[in-house]
């Protein structure tokens, strides 16, 4: 596992990454709109958290690092207490049975350690018939791993959507069931 130091997040918040990174397409792909509560899981800095907090009626941001939870605090505070932000270990914590509609793990859950409690868990907190996408970097996380993040998820009651892959990007899709 490794994780971006938090001395590092320049990378994660730059110009070229938002030229990059279509965070509309994202969002409408999730089936984020604005009456949905939505699990961002490694928030990081931010560059996520505050296009989710303009489009979404509640974001509730995760982040293991202290040091990116500060940077995200300052990047988001104007959003006031539309954004919940929680530093803790997904596989350690847990936000609440079914309080999102939406999770959203954007190259981040290759880098949890223990990813079949963070599975259960974010099982746990998604609704019944909510929306659970998966980006990965391809450079890290391999055709393999990638399923295997799939067959942890399908265990905690999701069932894959669609999926693929393109140069840089893995991307699964999942629904959860009705019946949880």
């Amino acid at each position: 596992m490794h994780v971006c130091p938090s001395s590092l997040s320049f990378i994660l918040y730059n110009p070229i990454r938002k030229i990059l990174t279509d965070r509309e397409q994202v969002m409408d792909e999730s089936g984020i709109n604005e009456q949905s509560a939505v699990l961002e899981i490694g928030a990081g800095n931010g560059f996520f958290t505050e296009a989710l907090a303009r489009r979404a009626k509640k974001v509730y941001a995760v982040e293991l690092q202290e040091g990116m939870v500060r940077k995200l605090k300052r990047r988001v505070q104007h959003f006031g207490p539309k954004i919940e932000i929680i530093q803790a270990d997904i596989a350690q914590y847990d936000p609440g049975m079914a309080i999102a509609d939406v999770a959203l793990l954007y190259y981040s859950f290759h880098e949890i350690s223990n990813q079949a409690d963070a599975a259960k868990i974010i099982g746990n907190a998604v609704r019944p018939g909510g929306i659970l996408v998966i980006y990965e970097p391809t450079i890290e996380v391999g055709k393999a791993a990638m399923e295997k993040t799939v067959r942890l998820f399908e265990a905690a009651g999701f069932e894959r959507k669609s999926a693929r892959h393109h140069l840089f990007t893995r991307f699964v899709k999942m629904k959860k069931g009705m019946k949880q």
